[in-house]
């Protein structure tokens, strides 16, 4: 192992602490050719590389999307800024979902906020969820250390070179079954399997029986 199994945990809050997003105010405001699209997305996004020569973004990727209609087509051969917002949707879910799911998820969105000349814009779903995601890393460290520290707990009866070997495969498993669960709820939303998200009150109004 290339990280010592004390500094594993150090090394993973870490990286979390100093994740790449593309801030809404770093989007160019300037429609880009392919070429320069891509490069913008290499470049923002390099800490989010597994490998130093994988591309995180590349023509193929950029012209199947659009041939399975989950990028508008661009205009003149240049990419809106929308463009590189609904990009980057992509580029997380893809990793997670198929492109029938992607499809099912950012299709509504798009349709109704791309481009949509309102005072309520992709950008600005962009921006909400950044909001977001950047307030969550706080809480996703603190549930890696209580999942690390549980996987510490395990397999102590056996000898310590044993230990560390199994120690390491139950964190895995147990962030393999958060993620496997995670994408099993949203397979349930997407499924329609899950209630629709709103007003709590108004849910269990809807579910009243009428006055008979």
């Amino acid at each position: 192992m290339t990280i010592d199994e004390k500094d594993l945990l150090n090394s993973i809050l870490n990286s979390l602490s100093h994740i790449d997003f593309i801030k809404p105010e770093d989007f160019p405001n300037i429609d880009l050719y392919m070429d320069q699209v891509t490069t913008f997305m290499d470049t923002q996004l390099s800490a989010c590389k597994r490998h130093a020569e994988d591309k995180v973004l590349t023509k193929t990727m950029i012209n199947n999307y659009a041939k399975n209609n989950l990028l508008p087509p661009p205009i003149k051969k240049k990419y809106s800024k929308e463009h590189m917002l609904a990009l980057i949707f992509i580029y997380y879910f893809k990793n997670i979902l198929s492109i029938g799911d992607i499809q099912a998820i950012l299709n509504p969105i798009t349709d109704k906020y791309f481009a949509s000349g309102s005072d309520f814009d992709l950008e600005d779903i962009y921006s909400e969820i950044f909001r977001l995601e950047e307030a969550g890393i706080y809480n996703m460290q603190k549930d890696l250390t209580r999942k690390y520290q549980t996987s510490l707990q395990t397999f102590t009866d056996l000898p310590k070179e044993d230990q560390a070997e199994l120690q390491r495969f139950a964190f895995i498993c147990m962030l393999c079954f958060d993620v496997y669960m995670k994408k099993q709820l949203i397979e349930h939303m997407i499924d329609g399997r899950v209630p629709a998200m709103g007003n709590p009150e108004n849910a269990s109004d809807k579910n009243k029986k009428p006055d008979s």
